[in-house]
C-alpha cells in the first residue's frame, strides 16, 4: 500500500467554483393591442364590407399590391406591365409567395377568388368593385351564365393577365382592396361557408395569421412564417379587441391594456387632445343617413329633402363632435379627391347641393308632401348600430325633426352584424351609415349607388344613373369621366336618397411608442411592420 503511494503527486487544491452566470432575462413579447370596436361580420375577403372586417383581412391576406398611405407597393406581385393602352395588366407573382399552410400562392388562386366574388351565388356586396375587369359585370348580373368571358386568366403558375373593359387610372389601387385578394381554392372548396370560422382553416397569404378568435372579445394574429417578407415583421402578436363602449376602451388605453383605440368619445376629446397619444386621422369619408325609398313616407323625395334640411349640421359638429375636425356636409363626395385638373379638388369643383340647415324650406317641403306641421305624418324609426356617438346624433336628429317638422321619431339600435343584415334587407325606414373611400378616386363614392351595387341599401334603382356610371368607367378621357361623375353626384343629391351629415375624421388614441404603423385616409390601418419602442 505504501509502495503504492511512492511518486504519487500531491493532490491539487480544489479550484474555487466559478460564480454562476445570471440567467438572461426572457425576451419580452412585442404585442400590439388594437381595438376595432365590434365583432366583425364576414372575414371572407370576397364578402367583407366593413372596416372592422378589413382590419383582419388586410393583415391575413396580401393583394397583388399593398398601399402605404397613397403609395402603391408591390405585394403578392413583385412587378407588373401595363399594355394595350391601359386595358391589359400582366402581374408577375413572387415565386416565394406561400399560403400560411405552406401551399404556393399561384395565379390560379387569384382567378379562383375573383370569379368566386363575381359568382351571384356568393352574394358579394362588393362584386361591383371588380366590374373594371372585362366581362365581370355580365357574369355577376347573370347576363353571362358562366365566368368564361371574365378577363382574368393564369398564363402560368406565376403570371396573371387581366383585361379591363377600358383604361382605369387607379386600377393598381383596386388590386390592394380585399375583394381583389386571392383565396386558397383547396381550402375554400373544402368548406365554402365555414372556412373562415376557425383559425385552423382561415388560411391566408398575408403577413399575419389567425391563431385565436374569442367571439365578441378578441382576435389574435401572429406572424405568418411563410410570408415572403417575414423578416420585416417585428411584432410577436397583434391582438384586435372588440370593445364597443368608448369609455371602456379609453380606460383600457390609459391603463396600458390597449395601444390603439378605435375611437374617442366627444366629451373626452378636449381632455386627451393635449396628450402625446392624441392621433386624429383625416379620412376620405362621409357620415350620412340613408332612406329606404321603397317605404312610405320616405318614398317621397319632398319628404327626404325636408328631413335633410331640418338637420342642423353645425350643431352636430360643434355640440356633439366638439369641432374636433368633423365638417358639416352638404354633398356626398368628401374633399380630398382630384378633379379633372389634378390641382383642383373634386369637392371644390362640384360645390354644395343643399344648405346644411334650412328649417323654413324643410317645413314647406313637408307641407307640399301633404304633412303641414307634421300633421298626419306616420311615426318613423331611425336605425343605428350600437355606438355612443350614433346614439347621441340620432337623439339630436330626433329632437330637431320634432322641433322643426313636428314629427315623431323612434330610435332603434342593433349590434353590427344584425344592423348590416337589416340594412341590406331594407328592414328600416331611416338608417345611419358611413362610407370611407376604397381608393383615391371620387368614383369610390359615386359607383356605390348603381342598381347592382351590393352597398346600395336604399332600394333606389335608376337606369339613367347606371348609364352615367357605365359611360364614366368606359371613357378614356379623364375630363369627360370627371364631368360624368359630377352629373351623377348632382342626380344623387337631387333624388336625396341619402342625407350626408358630416365629413369624417377618426379621433383615435395611439400610444406614442408605436412606430411604423400606416394610418391610411382610406380607413385601412396596417400594423404589420409596426414596432413598439421601449
Amino acid at each position: 500500500m505504501l509502495a503504492g503511494c511512492v511518486g504519487q503527486k500531491p493532490a491539487e487544491p480544489a479550484k474555487p467554483a466559478e460564480p454562476a452566470k445570471p440567467a438572461e432575462p426572457a425576451k419580452k413579447e412585442m404585442v400590439l393591442t388594437v381595438n376595432i370596436g365590434t365583432e366583425p361580420q364576414y372575414i371572407d375577403p370576397n364578402r367583407a364590407t366593413g372596416i372592422p372586417e378589413n382590419h383582419i383581412t388586410l393583415h391575413c391576406f396580401d393583394g397583388l399590391t399593398r398601399l402605404k398611405g397613397s403609395e402603391v407597393l408591390p405585394a403578392a406581385a413583385e412587378k407588373w406591365e401595363v399594355k394595350d393602352n391601359g386595358t391589359k395588366y400582366v402581374f408577375y407573382l413572387r415565386k416565394n409567395g406561400k399560403w400560411s399552410n405552406g401551399d404556393p400562392v399561384t395565379a390560379h388562386d387569384f382567378v379562383f377568388s375573383w370569379k368566386r366574388a363575381l359568382d351571384p351565388a356568393t352574394k358579394s356586396e362588393y362584386a361591383y368593385q371588380l366590374y373594371y375587369v372585362k366581362g365581370a359585370e355580365d357574369f355577376n348580373t347573370g347576363k353571362d351564365k358562366t365566368a368564361d368571358k371574365v378577363g382574368v386568366k393564369a398564363v402560368d403558375e406565376y403570371t396573371l393577365e387581366v383585361t379591363l373593359e377600358s383604361p382605369c387610372l387607379y386600377f393598381l389601387y383596386m388590386t390592394a382592396f380585399p375583394t381583389y385578394f386571392p383565396l386558397n381554392q383547396k381550402v375554400v372548396k373544402a368548406d365554402n361557408e365555414g372556412w373562415t370560422a376557425k383559425p385552423e382553416t382561415y388560411v391566408g397569404n398575408g403577413p399575419m395569421k389567425m391563431v385565436k378568435w374569442d367571439h365578441k372579445s378578441k382576435v389574435e394574429l401572429v406572424p405568418n412564417p411563410n410570408y415572403w417578407n417575414r423578416s420585416a415583421i417585428k411584432l410577436d402578436k397583434l391582438v384586435f379587441t372588440m370593445v364597443e363602449e368608448y369609455s371602456t376602451e379609453l380606460t383600457m388605453f390609459e391603463a396600458g391594456q390597449l395601444d390603439v383605440t378605435n375611437d374617442v368619445s366627444e366629451q373626452e376629446i378636449p381632455r386627451v387632445q393635449t396628450t402625446p397619444h392624441w392621433h386624429p386621422v383625416t379620412n376620405l369619408g362621409t357620415y350620412y343617413y340613408l332612406f329606404n325609398v321603397t317605404k312610405k313616407p320616405v318614398n317621397d323625395v319632398r319628404v327626404r329633402k325636408a328631413l335633410t334640411l331640418a338637420i342642423d349640421r353645425n350643431v352636430i359638429c360643434e355640440k356633439i363632435l366638439h369641432n374636433a375636425g368633423f365638417k358639416p356636409a352638404s354633398a356626398w363626395v368628401p374633399p380630398g379627391f382630384p378633379d379633372a385638373d389634378p390641382a383642383k379638388d373634386f369637392r371644390d369643383a362640384g360645390g354644395s347641393f343643399f344648405s346644411v340647415y334650412d328649417p323654413d324650406q324643410a317645413r314647406k317641403l313637408l307641407a307640399d308632401a301633404g304633412y303641414p306641421g307634421g300633421k298626419g305624418f306616420p311615426k318613423i324609426e331611425i336605425l343605428y348600430n350600437t355606438n355612443e356617438r350614433h346614439k347621441k346624433i340620432a337623439e339630436l336628429v330626433q329632437a330637431m325633426w320634432k322641433k322643426e317638422l313636428g314629427i315623431d321619431v323612434t330610435l332603434k339600435n342593433e349590434e353590427w352584424g344584425v344592423y348590416l343584415d337589416n340594412r341590406t334587407k331594407l328592414n328600416y325606414t331611416v338608417a345611419r351609415a358611413g362610407w370611407l373611400a376604397d381608393y383615391l378616386d371620387a368614383m369610390t363614392f359615386i359607383d356605390m349607388w348603381i342598381s347592382t351595387s351590393g352597398n346600395n341599401d336604399t332600394g333606389w334603382k335608376s337606369k339613367k344613373y347606371d348609364d352615367l356610371i357605365s359611360k364614366a368607367k368606359k371613357t378614356a378621357d379623364n375630363a369627360e369621366r370627371i364631368k360624368l361623375m359630377h352629373e351623377a353626384e348632382k342626380m344623387l343629391m337631387d333624388e336625396q336618397i341619402i342625407s350626408p351629415i358630416y365629413f369624417y375624421i377618426e379621433p383615435k388614441m395611439v400610444r406614442s411608442t408605436l412606430k411604423g404603423a400606416s394610418f391610411s385616409a382610406l380607413g385601412l390601418h396596417d400594423y404589420h411592420q409596426a414596432t413598439i419602442e421601449k
